[in-house]
């Protein structure tokens, strides 16, 4: 990746130049005295060019970060900021004193944060046209303070980076509070990425999982001394006997048509970007270049949670970024953070007194070549699975158990550094419970108030057994009947509310939904249930973008109604299904908000120009069976969803598959329901028994779903006419039949990654073929297509899945 070359005179000196802090430059002066006020979206100060200014960005309508930015590109990336930890509220106002320092005050003029020289040697300040926010020195031709020389998260053409110098990370994609990543030029000559422990009073820092090779404790001349983003776009290591070593692409364009950055990302690689300064089709930013080429296993060590947070697992996304997963029955500890590491879902082995005694109350989910290498506390050699699978199971201590070359080694919470590797060979046993009375689930929140109460009568009867008898009885009584009243009441209360209180959603006007859609103006999609729109709220100093869609054909049998359907949606919480955030029932409009998903549908990914990876589309064929078993077995009201397709399953920003619009049926026109078919007359995502008169039950969506398996499979939907040739058109019945003749590679043939796991594709396409049986009755259930993917259990050989061609007497089932 790297190179050492001794550079040319003519190079070297060009290098250099954007070192030199004496730039030609156009300045804007900006005069001691000069303020800013936080008030709206114009409040900056600009460079004489234009590319970029300093200011304040409202973050919502109440709370405004200091930053730099780049001003011509429409998403006017941040490059630089003050103060991320505690945005600054409306009304707060940055000024250029008298003295030369540069003052950030709350409306209140409380301070903030300050930059600036001590003595107050300062002539003026200005925004250039590099990205740079100077303060100028009175007395010598440099700088009293600049930006570059106190950078946040990103570096720019023409910055350099000297020896103890630093970058950090965000703490979030969308918040500026320092995060766990830090980019370091240390002192032996060496620029390093490293994690430290976060959060914590002193920055103690992990392990490098990243190096520049630069460094030489032996001779110090050999070392690097600072990094360089020269102002064509190049990003390298100055070693002090005049060569350099180049870090970034050798396919860099001339910053007279790009714009370029670099920048540590809230997710631990540091990457540069480019942007068109004259984009006509609004591109984003592209990447560039970036380092580690695999997080996921570059961070080791015995310290910290790796990647990922802990007890999750890093898979290395196409674009080599880290995608953070929970296993089986866990949850991420904070929903709105995917890389803050998942909780069990569930009470463990160790924390149940009676786990001894009650037999089976734990069984082993498999994730394939998944491992937490420094999690082990116990190694077992000569060890089958099934020696295995029992040691842990007979352990409380055991929450996990790793099964490769017939070793077996045991783990227990937290864990960390979790990934995912091809190579591994082995299987992960992730220990859950049986039985879900024990489960943490959010559908069944544990009645707090009903412990406190039964706790409050067993001491109000003791204190009453040291009284005389008689007034014991009257008190008992008269307590008694307050007691029933009082339950009485709340029962009755909580009938009607119920559905309110766990669901928690938020009732929106439709005002509120009309300014958030901008006049319902940024169209996301159409569906059978209407039309989705995009909007942006301020949620907790934050901006939050949201998916409106305002519901068409809605059954119009009263408030009552449409609120109960609306909770037993609201009540329904999985990472595999789209969030429901609020409603609107205003008049005769009916609108649901939830939350935004930026990577669009999977028709998107799996049919348009830029496909999906095959273990990325593994992956989310694994979280929409996920999701279904969910809705079928594991909430408190069972959803038949009745319209599976990739249309609805929705991508977050990693990829993970959600299912949108369940629980939506039964809000539509009754004919609607039973009309509302992908493809009329045809083998599509409809099951046959729609169009008999058959009851609809669970396995419709059963059905759905092995045929969208086989279109994430193929890349391809499941009716093309203009394939050329009947054996084709149809999907399941050219996927049968490339089955039955032994001709699977056929199905993938243009995916090399699909063609080198041809043991998981088969076994994917078995499972598909069990799934689109026409007879209900055999299709298996979700629970056990998701048990079948996740290779715990085994999948039968499937037959036929059309009753004319074999005997239905004769027809196995699962």
């Amino acid at each position: 990746m790297t190179s050492v070359t001794l550079l040319l005179p003519l190079f070297l000196l060009l290098l250099l130049l954007p070192t030199i802090p004496v730039i030609a430059q156009t300045y804007r002066n900006i005069s001691l005295g000069s303020s800013l006020t936080a008030v709206g979206d114009n409040t900056s100060w600009p460079s004489p060019a234009g590319d970029f200014a300093f200011g304040f960005r409202p973050l919502d309508r109440d709370l405004f970060l200091l930053a730099i930015w780049f001003d011509k590109i429409p998403d006017k990336t941040i490059v630089w900021y003050a103060n991320g930890d505690k945005p600054a509220p409306k009304g707060s106002k940055v000024e250029l004193t008298t003295d030369g320092k540069l003052v950030l005050n709350d409306p209140q003029g409380k301070e903030l944060w300050e930059a600036g020289p001590v003595n107050g040697a300062v002539s003026y300040a200005a925004m250039l046209d590099n990205g740079n926010f100077i303060l100028a020195s009175r007395n010598s031709s440099g700088y009293s303070w600049e930006s570059f020389k106190n950078p946040t998260d990103t570096i720019l053409p023409t910055q350099t980076m000297e020896v103890n110098s630093m970058l950090y990370s965000r703490q979030t994609e969308n918040t500026y509070s320092r995060g766990r990543f830090r980019l370091n030029l240390l002192e032996n000559g060496n620029l390093v990425l490293n994690i430290v422990a976060f959060p914590s009073l002193t920055e103690v820092q992990y392990d490098a999982y990243y190096g520049s090779n630069t460094a030489n404790d032996d001779n110090r001349i050999n070392a690097g001394y600072q990094v360089v983003f020269n102002q064509s776009g190049y990003i390298s290591v100055l070693i002090r006997n005049g060569s350099t070593v180049n870090l970034s692409s050798l396919n860099i364009i001339p910053t007279t048509d790009i714009y370029y950055r670099a920048t540590l990302d809230f997710d631990g690689v540091f990457t540069q970007y480019s942007h068109p300064r004259r984009s006509r089709d609004n591109k984003g930013w592209s990447k560039v270049w970036s380092v580690p080429d695999n997080i996921c296993v570059a961070i080791g060590g015995g310290l910290g949670s790796g990647a990922c947070g802990y007890n999750s697992y890093c898979l290395l996304t196409s674009e080599l970024r880290p995608r953070c997963e929970c296993p089986p029955e866990f949850v991420f500890v904070d929903p709105n953070n995917r890389y803050g590491g998942c909780r069990p879902d569930f009470i463990q082995g160790c924390q149940l007194e009676e786990w001894r005694t009650k037999e089976n109350s734990f069984e082993l989910e498999t994730l394939e070549d998944i491992d937490w290498p420094t999690s082990d506390y116990e190694r077992l050699e000569s060890y089958s699975e099934e020696q295995c699978r029992t040691s842990c199971l007979n352990d409380c201590l055991c929450d996990v158990a790793i099964v490769r070359a017939g070793n077996c080694w045991k783990k227990k919470l937290p864990l960390s550094n979790g990934r995912y590797s091809s190579t591994m060979n082995g299987k992960a046993l992730i220990k859950v419970r049986k039985d879900n009375s024990t489960q943490l689930d959010p559908c069944f929140p544990p009645n707090s108030g009903e412990k406190k109460d039964r706790s409050t009568l067993i001491l109000v009867g003791s204190l009453l057994l040291g009284s005389s008898v008689f007034f014991n009885f009257l008190l008992l009584a008269a307590i008694s009947l307050v007691f029933f009243l009082k339950e009485n009441k709340k029962l009755r209360k909580n009938y009607q509310e119920q559905s309110v209180l766990r669901s928690n959603l938020r009732s929106f006007t439709y005002q509120e939904l009309e300014e958030a859609t901008g006049g319902f103006k940024e169209e996301l999609g159409r569906g059978a249930f209407g039309i989705v729109y995009k909007g942006v709220i301020g949620e907790m100093g934050l901006k939050s973008y949201i998916a409106v869609k305002k519901l068409d054909k809605v059954v119009q049998e009263g408030e009552k109604e449409f609120k109960t359907e609306v909770s037993i949606i609201g009540q329904t919480h999985h990472k595999n299904l789209v969030r429901l955030l609020g409603f609107c029932e205003e008049g005769e409009n009916r609108l649901l908000v939830y939350e935004f998903m930026n990577n669009g549908s999977l028709a998107e990914r799996l049919f348009g120009i830029s496909k999906l990876d095959w273990n990325r589309r593994v992956q989310i064929a694994f979280g929409i069976a996920r999701g279904l078993l969910y809705l079928h077995e594991e909430c408190s009201t069972q959803i038949i969803h009745c319209d599976i397709k990739p249309q609805n399953i929705l991508l977050d920003d990693c990829f993970t598959a959600k299912i949108s619009d369940f629980g939506l049926a039964k809000l539509l026109m009754n004919e609607q329901t039973r009309t509302r078919t992908g493809i009329r007359g045809t083998r599509g995502y409809v099951a046959p028994e729609w169009f008999r008169r058959t009851p609809i039950t669970v396995k419709v969506d059963v059905y759905s779903f092995g045929v969208m398996l086989l279109e994430i499979i193929c890349c391809r939907k499941s009716v093309e006419l203009e394939l050329g040739g009947e054996e084709k058109a149809l999907l399941t019945d050219w996927v049968y039949d490339s089955y039955i003749a032994g001709k699977l590679r056929d199905l993938v043939e243009n995916d090399e990654d699909a063609m080198n796991d041809m043991r998981r594709l088969e076994r994917l396409v078995m499972i598909a073929i069990w799934c689109i049986q026409e007879e209900p009755s055999f299709r298996p259930s979700m629970k056990k297509v998701t048990q079948m993917l996740e290779g715990v259990l085994d999948v039968p050989v499937p037959p036929c899945p059309y009753p004319f061609s074999q005997s239905s007497g004769n027809h196995p089932q699962l």
